[in-house]
């Protein structure tokens, strides 16, 4: 008896394992080709479709992510092209603002960008006007935001956003305390420090596509 326990508890997670790996896929190809953003949305409505319900089975936002960018590489080859002209265009804005720091976030950064994704930043100054300050030194006009934040487990704020245009991709700018640069914000796709790009960094992860691409035979 103990064994064909241990058997139906092995076929148990087997098959939760297959749910959560299809829930995964079908939330990526909502959020691919319906334009969904939300994860969770995305995973409610995927487990909807496929009538699976029971939590177990539900994948984390970072499976759902992994997937995401496995159906674009394949599916979608027009992102692999969104992605690489928003990671240069961030680069190129990383290098603009120097002063402050800053680095290059979200899907751009983890490859989930298509067409309609802005390039993410975080500046870091403690002087709140010193970014618009700049934007307005250099003549491009500016939408101001808010945006909420989770610091860590303790702190959360809302920190200034400022959304504007230039080489017809959309730019989207939050403005962080210096003491924030010690550790990113925590990701809201899972309770982590979000991850983060510098420059240099940034320059780094194009080479290494642009290795990638020449081996799948992109270029």
């Amino acid at each position: 008896m103990p064994h064909a326990r241990q058997h139906a508890h092995l076929h148990q997670q087997t098959r939760t394992r297959e749910r959560r790996h299809q829930l995964a896929h079908e939330a990526a190809r909502l959020m691919a080709e319906g334009g969904i953003r939300d994860y969770h949305q995305a995973k409610l409505k995927a487990a909807e479709r496929l009538g699976i319900f029971d939590d177990a089975s539900l994948p984390r936002n970072r499976e759902i992510e992994d997937a995401l960018r496995e159906y674009q590489r394949l599916f979608q080859r027009d992102n692999v092209v969104a992605v690489r002209a928003r990671r240069e265009a961030a680069l190129r804005a990383l290098e603009f603002f120097r002063a402050f720091e800053p680095r290059l976030v979200g899907p751009v950064l983890e490859g989930t960008a298509d067409g309609r994704s802005p390039v993410t930043l975080h500046l870091y100054s403690d002087d709140p006007d010193a970014a618009p300050r700049f934007l307005d030194q250099h003549g491009i006009p500016a939408e101001a935001r808010s945006r909420r934040l989770r610091l860590d487990r303790e702190r959360i704020g809302d920190f200034p956003v400022w959304v504007f245009s230039a080489e017809d991709i959309a730019f989207d700018i939050t403005v962080l305390p210096l003491d924030v640069l010690r550790q990113a914000p925590l990701s809201s796709l899972e309770e982590k420090p979000m991850r983060r790009a510098s420059a240099s960094q940034l320059r780094q992860l194009l080479a290494d596509d642009e290795i990638e691409g020449y081996e799948r035979g992109d270029g």
